[in-house]
């Protein structure tokens, strides 16, 4: 174990000891601000506010490889600890699929539940001449190195497989060929767009709002199950024939050793957060749309998710 390593940890179970009056605890795999943070401040609050737990939701910030020291201290250190939540969304399944934490897998906890989603989009500048998805799709097609996407994940990312879920949808199958240029985050990616270096922009809605508005980029498709609610404009990739759901959704997992009573009452605890009008508040406030998938629903959801992630990142050489 690096000496890093061992501090991290150590802090870690410092802040643990020193929350102890807490009954319940959410690890935020990053430090404060970012989305896991969100998730376990605003879900553990309303936890406590609309009585689901008895006492105030402990956060535990445990930044560290991506996540990967968080879910190695609950697989090796915390399997059994029913009195444990973890902040995770799509990048935990995304770096678990590409083996980013080593040898673990995803079947080491259990996962319960998402309930909301930043949704994922692709855009083009105002003046590109893809007025829909499709003609994007069949520009790829007829010649894919005429058509770069510009993301704000490293290549292999959740951006990246934004676009390549599309094309496989669409049927197309030399995937390596795709072109994809990863940037410093979505406003970058943005920029790179607008400015022609590339043809299409892969990310979330939260980074393309204020561009939507100022009307510099039209978004082709958003990767959701229905319209989002605010952008109705915006059309869906399923309902242009394209059977592709892609968000970053905000969710928890517990520990793998848990009993099945004790998964389920967790998953009852997060769906009574997801009806609450409290979390619905918190999602208008942070733009997040609606996105609800718990207990074994989600977890047979994130099985599928790993396997497809897994297909793809060997497709373009992530992975072996």
């Amino acid at each position: 174990m690096t000496t890093t390593l061992r501090t991290l940890l150590a802090s870690a179970a410092l802040t643990v000891a020193a929350g102890s009056a807490f009954a319940t605890e959410c690890i935020a795999p990053a430090n404060p601000g970012g989305g896991w943070d969100f998730t376990c401040r605003q879900v553990g609050k309303i936890l406590f506010d609309i009585g689901q737990v008895s006492s105030p939701v402990q956060v535990t910030n445990m930044a560290g490889a991506g996540g990967g020291l968080a879910f190695s201290t609950v697989v090796n250190e915390r399997n059994t600890d029913a009195d444990l939540i973890v902040a995770a969304s799509s990048a935990t399944t995304t770096r678990l699929a590409q083996k980013a934490f080593g040898d673990a897998t995803a079947d080491q906890v259990r996962w319960v539940g998402a309930i909301g989603a930043d949704p994922g989009v692709i855009v083009v500048a105002k003046d590109s001449p893809f007025q829909t998805l499709s003609d994007l799709v069949e520009a790829i097609k007829a010649d894919p190195s005429s058509v770069a996407f510009a993301g704000g994940s490293a290549a292999g990312g959740f951006d990246h497989m934004k676009p390549l879920q599309v094309m496989k949808a669409a049927g197309f199958t030399d995937i390596g060929a795709i072109k994809y240029i990863g940037v410093d985050g979505g406003a970058d990616a943005i920029t790179q767009t607008i400015g022609g270096f590339t043809q299409a922009m892969t990310g979330d809605m939260s980074e393309i709002v204020g561009f939507i508005n100022s009307g510099d980029v039209r978004a082709l498709a958003v990767l959701t199950e229905e319209r989002v609610p605010g952008f109705d404009q915006i059309p869906t990739a399923r309902e242009q024939g394209y059977d592709v759901v892609a968000v970053n959704w905000r969710g928890l997992y517990v520990p793998g050793g848990i009993s099945d009573d004790e998964f389920n009452a967790w998953a009852e605890k997060l769906q009574a957060v997801a009806d609450s009008d409290e979390w619905k508040q918190a999602m208008a406030d942070n733009g997040l749309a609606p996105f609800t998938k718990v207990g074994p629903d989600f977890q047979a959801w994130v099985d599928q998710v790993i396997v497809d992630t897994t297909e793809l990142s060997k497709e373009i050489g992530v992975i072996q």
